[in-house]
Parts: C-alpha cells; structure tokens; sequence
C-alpha cells in the first residue's frame, strides 16, 4: 500500500513540474514589470494600497476605431445613460482614433471603460492594466467570428496557395482578422503574407471587401462578422463573393476596465454591462447580439492570444512602438 502511494505521489510531482514551464512562460510574456498578477489570471491586479484605487466623477468610456463615431454614438446613448445611473458618474463616450493611443491614454488614467479590438485587447491588459469583462452576445455564447480570405464569385483562385503571386488586401496592423491572424496562421498552410503575395492595407474590413468587389484587390482578410454585416446592411450581393479559406471562431472586440478603479465602482461598472439588454437599434447593428456576454481573458482570448504570439507579437512596449508606427503609416496612407 505504502510503495502505491509513494508511486501516486511521484506521478503527481511529475505532473505538476511538467506543467510549470507552459504556464511560467506565459507569465513571462504577459504583464508589464509594473503590475501584480497574483491569482494568475494573467490580468493586472488591484493595487494593494487603496490610496491609489481610482474614483473618478466623470467616466470615460472609449470604443474601438470606427468609421462612423456619430452612428455608434447614437446607439450607445442608452446603454451610457444606463451605466452612468447604475455608477452615479457622468459618462464621456468617445471614439479612439487608434488603438495604441487609447493603450496610452488608459495608462496614463485618462481612460477608465474601454473597448478593444480583438488584435489590440493583449497589449491593453499587458500594458494599460486593462482587465477585459466582456464580449457582445446572446444569452448562451459571445459573438464570435473566423478569419476568411474573400475573392469575387468569378475568381480563379480556389485555395489559400492560388494566393501567390496576388495582390491581397489587409484591414489595418492591428486587425487580428484582418492582418495579425493571417501573418500567423497562413504560414503553416504553406502561404507567407508579405513574401508570396503582396499586402496593401486598406483601412478598415468594409473598404477591403468593396475593394474585391471593385477589383482593386483579387482578395481580402477580412472578419465574418464584418463581412456579414455588410451584407445585411444591404451595401453587397453575398452572391458576388465566395469564401476560399476561414479560420476557427475568435472572440469580437472587448469591453473591459481599467485595473486601478475602486472596487465599488468596478462592482456597479460590471453590474451595468451584465444587466444591460440592447435596444432594437443596439442588435440591428451588432448582428443580433442582445447583451454583454462575461469571459475572462485567461480563457476566452486564449486563441487570440497564441495566434499573435505565433506571429511574433510580444506585447511589449517595442511592439506597442511598432504598432503607433504602423497605424500613423496606415493613416497617411488612407489620406
């Protein structure tokens, strides 16, 4: 009995110290030197002294990049009057020109709730204390959407290999759809984006879909849920496009807080978004989605995660660097 329970005990250690190296070393890759991680939920903690817990009169609450800021104004407007009166706070609803700025601009505490897109979510936590909660949705999933390579009906090209040669169009740097997902994922199907095809970003995921539908691009990276709402929005025939390759389902753009908010009030922020159901122009735009689903990041954005760091992303304030740089060449470009 006793040399059975020894070989039990020794399994167990084994176990366990084969398991450490794959956790360490996403520990290692994660948060900025400036933040605590005690639970290991890979998530800034909390400050420990209160004194620096934050309790803002005002909350500011900024959306990922978009086209039309005065639209998604308008369908956010209940949703705010309903968080500024479940907080007692005024609420500020502003739209980031980029993402790395809004990464700036919560560091530095001038951002308080915030949604990043799926590619710019892994830099916000790790250098912005960012703490992501939730995820549009219906009452049993998140929203959530695959990377497809689109190329008009009548296209030649059938596979993710008749891509060589081409001219593809990608969104922005920081799209993980539109440009993150496929440097990392096409390689390992034998295409490399950048070397075997050419890559022109177009700015955003409906300009890259026109752009095929116009024939300034022979294909597109682009978001399914993007793509389909173009559709519904009635702005292209889905029978003019056909899909040739698509990814597994990532998480869309989350919504989060800023890690040294006071306790009380992330309590009723995260209270506000959970109790929330959209209105009808809320779920028209978003596809159909009726509420903020909850996640955490340690395991819903798992495969976002690993897909950028298959990419060569390290979250660190080189790529945090590199990606104002290319979001500023991006924009010039677009002008």
């Amino acid at each position: 009995m006793l040399k059975k329970w020894i070989l039990i005990i020794m399994t167990l250690i084994v176990a366990l110290t084969l398991a450490i190296p794959v956790w360490a070393a996403e520990q290692r890759i994660d948060l900025d030197a400036r933040y605590r991680d005690d639970d290991g939920d890979l998530t800034a903690d909390q400050p420990l002294d209160s004194k620096e817990w934050k309790d803002p009169d005002t909350l500011v609450f900024a959306d990922a990049p978009l086209e039309d800021v005065a639209e998604f104004k308008t369908i956010y407007a209940d949703f705010l009057k309903f968080l500024s009166q479940k907080t007692g706070k005024k609420v500020e609803y502003r739209v980031l020109d980029t993402n790395s700025g809004g990464i700036e601009d919560m560091r530095s505490g001038r951002l308080h709730v915030a949604s990043f897109s799926t590619g710019a979510t892994c830099y916000a936590v790790n250098l912005a204390g960012y703490v992501p909660m939730a995820v549009k949705g219906t009452e049993k999933s998140f929203q959530g959407y695959q990377l497809i390579v689109l190329v008009k009906s009548d296209s030649p090209i059938q596979e993710l290999s008749d891509l060589k040669g081409k001219k593809v169009a990608h969104t922005s740097p920081t799209s993980n759809s539109g440009h993150i997902a496929p440097v990392a994922l096409f390689p390992q199907e034998g295409v490399t984006p950048g070397e075997d095809y050419e890559i022109v970003f177009s700015g955003n995921h409906e300009k890259s879909i026109m752009g095929v539908g116009n024939g300034d691009y022979e294909a597109a990276c682009v978001g399914s849920s993007l793509f389909d709402r173009v559709v519904s929005g009635g702005d292209v025939n889905e029978s003019d496009y056909r899909i040739v390759w698509e990814s597994s389902t990532f998480p869309t753009s989350s919504f989060g807080y800023a890690h040294d908010l006071h306790p009380d009030l992330v309590k009723k922020i995260k209270e506000a978004f959970f109790e929330y159901r959209f209105t009808p122009p809320m779920i028209k735009a978003f596809g159909g989605m009726d509420r903020f689903f909850p996640i955490t990041y340690l395991r819903d954005e798992k495969v976002a995660r690993l897909v950028a760091i298959a990419g060569g992303e390290k979250f660190d304030e080189a790529g945090l660097k590199a990606m104002a740089e290319a979001e500023n060449k991006a924009a010039e470009a677009k002008k």
